[in-house]
């Protein structure tokens, strides 16, 4: 009897240890949500990487450990092959919205509110990451409500005045400070730095800054004046490695974010996957989105480390859309056993395809998302997630 209450006592003590040093979970709720987009990435492109990084047979991605499986329809309100403004809207508004259009519709001149702008509303902070420039057209639809995607400059005013993302990491520099010879479709054009000063924001323009800047609780990373440079080209387009990669700018993003405890909403775009599928470019795409992958672990990896945040956190992969009609044509009738080897490429296009794309998720509420569904259902089941509200 003694030993068997010295063992329940052990138990209990660990118990209370575990629960002090991770937390424990309680219910569903989502108090973080993280999306990730590799963009323009056909379920083909994933195959791929995964072939060249271990081999047809001997492993799988990050993304595809993830526990729900399902996939989304992708056509936007005017088209059936949809771009990314129009994607990127849906899931941030819960609407179909024409291509180009960032949150916004032009018949009517408004937008509604999006995913993270209701995070802010519940006091939680906010990320964008982002190998394109910030201010792109998939972030831009979270925190943003333009006409056009090509707004660019005044998507830049709008995400650290009128939205105040707390977290903005990416290209982009050329935005934030233009001569009114470079305006945007809109007219906008200015120096919008020392407005991200007057509005609390530390600005970082490279790898090492940004690493160092870990306790801000405001921060702008502007590490390219366009996009990033891409990782086959890193060698050559940054040789002092002063960009940092997306894995970085994903856990640079999360230490920040972590520090309030009542959570956040981050999206994390691995852009330049679409850009390479657009080229026909196999080497880019691998590159990218081997590339994405790593950041896929770091928010696995950063999940996991206590049971409560995994517990309360909803994590997304999911493309906008196709592009390219890539295909895997070879090697037929042979195969091989080694990472590292590329294989043989086809291709329908350089341009969007309208296809159906594969979601991965894991967390509250991931059960909805392991399904066929909309693009538009994944805002509903997020702002399900975050409110804990039933979800049919």
């Amino acid at each position: 009897m003694t030993i068997k209450r010295t063992s329940v006592l052990i138990l209990a003590v660990l118990f209370i240890i575990c629960l002090n040093v991770y937390g424990a979970p309680t219910g569903k709720k989502a108090t973080n949500i993280i999306l990730m987009v590799p963009d323009g990435t056909p379920l083909s492109t994933v195959a791929a990487a995964r072939i060249y990084a271990y081999g047809p047979g001997n492993g799988r991605l990050h993304l595809e450990t993830l526990e729900q499986i399902g996939y989304q329809s992708t056509h936007s309100r005017n088209s059936v092959v949809t771009d990314s403004a129009a994607a990127a809207s849906a899931w941030a508004c819960g609407q179909k919205f024409n291509n180009g259009e960032i949150s916004f519709h032009r018949e009517t001149k408004k937008g509604p509110k999006t995913i993270l702008e209701l995070a802010k509303e519940m006091g939680k902070s906010t990320g964008l990451v982002a190998t394109s420039t910030i201010t792109h057209a998939t972030p831009a639809a979270f925190a943003s409500h333009v006409p056009s995607r090509k707004c660019e400059k005044t998507i830049a005013k709008q995400l650290i005045t009128s939205t105040g993302v707390d977290v903005l990491l990416g290209g982009g520099l050329g935005n934030f400070k233009s001569t009114e010879e470079k305006k945007d479709k809109c007219g906008t054009w200015g120096d919008f730095i020392p407005l991200a000063e007057e509005n609390n924001y530390k600005i970082v323009y490279n790898r090492e800054e940004m690493l160092n800047a870990a306790g801000e609780k405001k921060l702008l990373g502007l590490f390219n004046p366009k996009g990033m440079t891409p990782v086959f080209q890193k060698e050559t387009g940054d040789p002092q490695n002063r960009e940092p990669a997306l894995s970085e700018m994903t856990r640079a993003a999360l230490n920040i974010l972590e520090q309030n405890d009542k959570g956040f909403f981050l999206m994390v775009e691995g852009s330049q996957v679409d850009w390479a599928n657009h080229q026909n470019n196999l080497v880019y795409q691998i590159g990218e989105m081997l590339e994405f992958d790593r950041a896929v672990k770091v928010v696995l990896d950063w999940a996991d480390s206590k049971l409560s945040r995994k517990a309360h956190t909803l994590v997304i992969v999911v493309p906008d859309h196709g592009c390219g009609g890539f295909a895997i044509k070879g090697p037929y009738g042979k195969t091989f056993d080694k990472p590292g080897v590329y294989i043989e490429d086809g291709w329908v296009s350089k341009v969007h395809t309208g296809e159906d794309t594969i979601i991965w998720s894991q967390g509250p509420y991931s059960e909805h998302l392991g399904k066929a569904i909309d693009n538009i259902d994944v805002f509903h089941i997020m702002k399900a997630a975050f409110m804990g509200a039933a979800y049919k």
